[in-house]
């Protein structure tokens, strides 16, 4: 349809009238009732009558009619009304195909016209407006060029959208070129400028725009004060956040709910808890977003039972949560293992709408995989299409700290076969489970897949590298792999130094200990746990008792019961038993019931029998839940031929209900993993592992080993009736072979 462009008579200017009081109403109705007239009597063939209904159905949020309308006119015809209604309208639709769209009209009207309609300043505007929210630079720098060459740039407007069309892609130093050469701004210009700065976290360049800012303009505004604060991310910008807080209220700004959000989140991201609960408290009118940045800023600083009573401070005062508040709140959750106040907050999200928003959902997910719930963790995530690294990641490592190893793997596998690529905390999990596995071969394909993503050997990925290698026993490569560590932290040095105690080489464990030391790197309990349990390897008494007085004398580290299980075993295994006894009455931590479990064992190594009643008597008092005590004590009073005691032992083991674990071993062989369990007679090679066994027992013999007689075990064995009792007995008899 061609449209002359005549001067609107009369009657036009009535139907314009009319159809603008429609579009300020967005009166549906009526607008089409009006187009039906202007369709019968021909008003149509006025350019203005057009571009005004396509105003119409545009600002009324029907951009199907709209478009129709605008197709059915040749673009030969339309003017630069006709397109800008069209472009600002799909610009602003909020989604990326309007996004896309509102850029394909553009690149139409700029084919098509051939000159005859040029873009102004609302034209580009809308492109680049739609160019930002769809991250497309190399769109919006093919409208930059138009702006050149149209002169348009000179509109401040103009400039603004293209300033915040770089800033949002991530161009900050095209973004900084463009604003020094802009021969006017304005706040939004200053802020957009500030912003992006601190949006890839250049918080030095952020201030120094702000302070230019102050130069020039007579008041800071809250948009710039927003802004700038949003920068400020870390400690050392603190005392700059407090100059700015003292701007705030100078210049009235505190007043107005964004800057009190944002000096709360900047305080709380400072690590500055106290400056952000005072601000929370002054701050007279809180919305969602002040809340939600207090919860969080509570979750991220480790205080979640703070963060989870602020949360129920928000729900009695009838303030509504936001998406984000949710997230925190579940964060805080997972940092506390809270999984009921988890499962509490999966339903309000649900109630509120928000159970299937992607940050909530993916916020759960990690929620109930660090809480060991597995289940759940895996429904919520596969409720989500197409999971990101982080949550693949998440489950990754919820699976990998709750001990299913090999699920964490096969999951691993999968986030390969949907070809996303892995980060640097989805390679350190992955390490882990290798590493718990002892599966050498599949920890050599992670290095491999390492080298292929290009990750660096620092940290997390070179402690866990260096730690698998050496907990496979391939200590060679994890030294390597250690000492070519750009910067090592205690958890490497405590993996370098476990894995050298665990495979025999406790003076080498000894040795790097005081390197980590000259390396002016402070140990922490872990450490210490390591080194005595080295010392237990190789009987050193005196050596474990100056690492124990050494913790807190020199390091302010008071033992735990992990410790006090070192220096008990340190004891026992030296036959030092009646110190071992000693220094358990005179422990100083709640110990439970581990610390007589290894006296008892030892007793029994050791044949210290007195001692050994002693320990296992405690044991039976404190009501141990753990199926060997009852076996060691029990095998202890046969070896005395007391039988009455073991009856009474015996009977109650039954009475607690414990029952004894079957043991369980693996080993891999040529990529083939092979699983033992006591009493499984299902190996297709079980014939000749006995016969290997039986080989191995004579050759013991023969090398001056002295197991139990053989009619003790039988007299044992006839005094119990049940099979599983005569399978523990032979168990702790014969020493499980």
């Amino acid at each position: 349809m061609s449209l002359p462009k005549i001067f609107p008579s009369q009657q036009h200017r009535q139907l314009l009238t009319e159809l603008f009081n429609c579009t300020h109403n967005k009166d549906i109705l009526k607008g089409r009732t009006l187009h039906a007239r202007i369709l019968k009597n021909g008003s149509l063939s006025s350019i203005y009558i057009a571009n005004t209904l396509f105003n119409f159905y545009a600002k009324s949020n029907h951009l199907s009619h709209a478009l129709t309308l605008f197709n059915s006119i040749d673009d030969t015809h339309k003017d630069v009304v006709s397109w800008n209604s069209l472009i600002n309208a799909f610009s602003q639709h909020h989604s990326p195909s309007s996004y896309s769209f509102a850029i394909s009209l553009f690149r139409r009207m700029m084919r098509t016209n051939n000159n005859v309609v040029t873009p102004n300043a609302h034209t580009l505007a809308g492109v680049f407006s739609a160019a930002s929210n769809l991250y497309d630079v190399t769109a919006g720098r093919q409208a930059h060029s138009v702006a050149v060459k149209t002169a348009c740039l000179d509109d401040v407007y103009v400039g603004s959208s293209l300033l915040n069309m770089y800033c949002k892609t991530g161009f900050v130093f095209d973004a900084r070129k463009l604003f020094d050469g802009m021969p006017e701004r304005n706040t939004v210009s200053w802020a957009t400028m500030i912003s992006g700065y601190a949006s890839v976290g250049l918080a030095d360049k952020a201030i120094e725009v702000f302070e230019l800012m102050r130069g020039e303009e007579e008041v800071e505004n809250e948009f710039a004060v927003t802004s700038v604060l949003s920068a400020l991310t870390s400690c050392e910008f603190v005392g700059t956040g407090r100059q700015v807080h003292s701007l705030a209220v100078k210049n009235g700004l505190i007043c107005i709910v964004s800057v009190a959000n944002a000096l709360v989140t900047m305080y709380a991201k400072c690590d500055s808890l106290d400056d952000a609960v005072r601000t929370f408290e002054f701050s007279g009118d809180k919305n969602s977003i002040t809340w939600s940045a207090m919860v969080t800023g509570y979750a991220q600083s480790g205080d979640s039972d703070k963060a989870l009573m602020l949360f129920n401070r928000m729900h009695s005062s009838g303030m509504l949560p936001s998406e984000f508040t949710l997230v925190g709140v579940v964060n805080a959750c997972s940092d506390l293992c809270a999984v009921v106040e988890g499962k509490q907050m999966h339903g309000f999200a649900f109630k509120l709408g928000f159970g299937l928003q992607l940050y909530v959902l993916s916020a759960l997910v990690d929620m109930y995989a660090k809480c060991g719930n597995l289940a759940d963790a895996r429904k919520g995530f596969e409720c989500i299409q197409q999971p990101d690294v982080v949550l693949w990641t998440s489950i990754i490592t919820g699976y990998v700290q709750n001990g299913d190893y090999e699920g964490g793997l096969n999951l691993y596998g999968k986030m390969q076969m949907e070809r996303v690529i892995p980060n640097e905390l989805t390679m350190a999990s992955v390490l882990r489970a290798c590493s718990s596995l002892a599966a050498l071969d599949q920890g050599k394909q992670m290095h491999a897949r390492i080298i292929k993503y290009g990750f660096k050997l620092e940290v997390p990925v070179g402690s866990a590298l260096s730690a698998m290698y050496a907990k496979c026993g391939s200590l060679d490569d994890g030294y390597l792999i250690f000492w070519r560590m750009p910067a090592r932290d205690v958890i490497s040095w405590n993996a370098m130094i476990s894995g050298l105690s665990q495979n025999g080489h406790g003076n080498k464990a000894l040795e790097l200990f005081e390197k980590m030391l000259l390396e002016g790197i402070e140990p922490d309990p872990v450490t210490f746990v390591n080194l005595l349990s080295a010392c237990s390897h190789m009987g050193l008494v005196d050596k474990g008792w100056d690492y124990f007085k050494m913790m807190f004398d020199e390091f302010n580290i008071a033992p735990t019961v992990e410790h006090y299980a070192c220096m008990v075993d340190i004891l026992s295994r030296a036959g030092k038993l009646n110190e071992a006894k000693e220094f358990i009455e005179s422990a100083k931590v709640d110990h439970g019931l581990c610390l007589w479990r290894i006296l008892l064992g030892a007793c029994k190594n050791h044949r210290n029998y007195e001692i050994g009643i002693y320990a296992g008597e405690k044991l039976m008092e404190l009501g141990s839940p753990e199926s060997s005590a009852y076996v060691l004590l029990s095998s202890i009073y046969t070896a005395l031929g007391e039988w009455e005691d073991v009856e009474r032992v015996r009977r109650m083991m039954k009475a607690r209900g414990v029952n004894k674990e079957p043991g369980c071993s693996w080993i891999e062989l040529k990529s083939l993993v092979h699983v033992f369990v006591v009493g499984d007679n299902m190996h297709p090679q079980i014939d000749e592992i006995r016969s290997e066994l039986r080989l191995l027992t004579k050759l013991m013999k023969d090398e001056g080993y002295e197991p139990l007689s053989d009619s003790l075990s039988e007299t044992v064995l006839d005094n119990l009736t049940d099979q599983e009792g005569k399978q523990e007995i032979q168990l702790s008899v014969c020493g499980g072979l």
